[in-house]
């Protein structure tokens, strides 16, 4: 039963409590018949307050209904979910600066590797090395260093790529927070943003390490190419044999 219905039917009750208190009453006299109306004040006023009290009390229970009414939409608007996820675009992004990271050249990003390289690379020049060995060394450091810096420039293209994308989620997601319909849908809506201000961290720690694992190698390099030329000035200014004379032929005899 509709609120309007239930209003209806109780003005209708009041209204036939109201009647109740005027009776008609047969005084039958002899020889004739006579009609008289007797009005009881008390019992009126008795009926009209009970009517009163009676209307309250249905007005009571259809604001109780509508309170009621109200809490449930309410809940159900609170657990309502986010009709909106971004979780596999960030998911993607993510993975593509990852692999760009796994695809480092020579030297990778892994702890092991690295103290390999140094100490076979750009530890201490060996004295017993040969000339073309100092040389094969200097051109694997400078091999290095190089792919280190493609490596940082693909990866700064990698996550300036990203910045689109980002933009485009960030955009929906606010616009999604701004019309959420209850607490759940904020809640979520929020959630997924902070999860784009983490993948947009991982970018810029990727683009950090790229940018330092070029510049250390660099620096790497540069220290090394400074001990081997030091190596190769002592070797050039050590004091050789000298020339030795010897017989030479200059013509075969007949």
């Amino acid at each position: 039963m509709s609120i309007r219905r239930i209003r209806k039917s109780s003005a209708v009750l009041v209204a036939t409590i109201l009647a109740m208190p005027l009776t008609l009453v047969t005084v039958m006299t002899t020889p004739a018949y006579a009609w008289r109306i007797v009005f009881d004040p008390s019992n009126f006023a008795q009926n009209v307050l009970t009517a009163a009290r009676t209307l309250e009390q249905i007005n009571q229970q259809i604001t109780s209904l509508q309170n009621e009414a109200t809490m449930l939409m309410n809940q159900a608007r609170n657990l309502a979910s986010l009709p909106f996820s971004s979780l596999q675009t960030l998911q993607q992004n993510a993975q593509r600066t990852q692999q760009l990271l796994n695809q480092a050249q020579n030297i990778a990003f892994d702890v092991q590797d690295i103290d390999q390289a140094f100490q076979q690379q750009y530890g201490n020049v060996q004295m017993s090395a040969t000339d073309q060995q100092l040389v094969t060394d200097a051109r694997s450091r400078w091999q290095n260093t190089v792919g280190s810096l493609q490596d940082a420039m693909r990866i700064q293209a990698g996550v300036v790529g990203n910045i689109d994308t980002n933009r485009t989620q960030m955009s929906e997601l606010v616009s999604q927070s701004q019309g959420a319909t209850g607490a759940l849908q904020a809640t979520q809506a929020g959630n997924q943003l902070l999860a784009l201000q983490s993948q947009q961290l991982s970018d810029l720690v990727a683009l950090l390490a790229a940018n330092g694992r070029s510049g250390a190698l660099t620096e790497a390099e540069r220290t090394a190419a400074a001990e081997q030329g030091r190596e190769q000035r002592r070797r050039f200014l050590t004091p050789g044999s000298g020339y030795q004379p010897g017989n030479v032929q200059m013509f075969s005899g007949n």
